[in-house]
């Protein structure tokens, strides 16, 4: 009976040390500038909603990330795709401004809860930093 627990105990313990460790997927919801502290010249809120600025462009970029949107000054995107291993969120997204739309590859590698790093595709050496905002 002992043998028989002991031996239960071993394949519970392995197994437990085997299983694959799931990759925590990240919120990119809410208000993302390229300077933390130009937040307040970039982003206002307007109830429940963050929006930009007044003259924000003269601040820096940023965007607002809803659940299933991105939302840029010039530009709203609809995440079609979205594939996240916990470091790299890639997604597919379609875009409308007032004169065009257009389908766009939107890469980010996550530096911490707080800092992105925007990928390119194709251009290693390109990269933008964004920074969340508390707005």
């Amino acid at each position: 009976m002992r043998v028989e627990k002991t031996v239960l105990l071993a394949i519970l313990l392995s197994a437990s040390i085997s299983a694959p460790l799931e990759a925590r997927a990240f919120d990119l919801t809410g208000a993302w500038a390229t300077s933390a502290d130009e937040c307040k010249n970039v982003f206002v809120r307007k109830g429940n909603d963050i929006t930009f600025a007044p003259m924000s462009e003269i601040h820096g970029g940023g965007f607002v990330a809803e659940p299933n949107r991105l939302v840029g000054r010039t530009a709203r995107c609809t995440i079609q795709n979205r594939k996240d291993d916990g470091q790299t969120l890639n997604m597919i997204a379609n875009c409308a401004s007032d004169i065009m739309y257009s389908t766009i590859q939107f890469s980010v590698k996550v530096l911490d809860d707080n800092r992105i790093q925007r990928l390119f595709p194709g251009m290693d050496d390109m990269q933008i930093f964004y920074y969340r905002c508390q707005i």
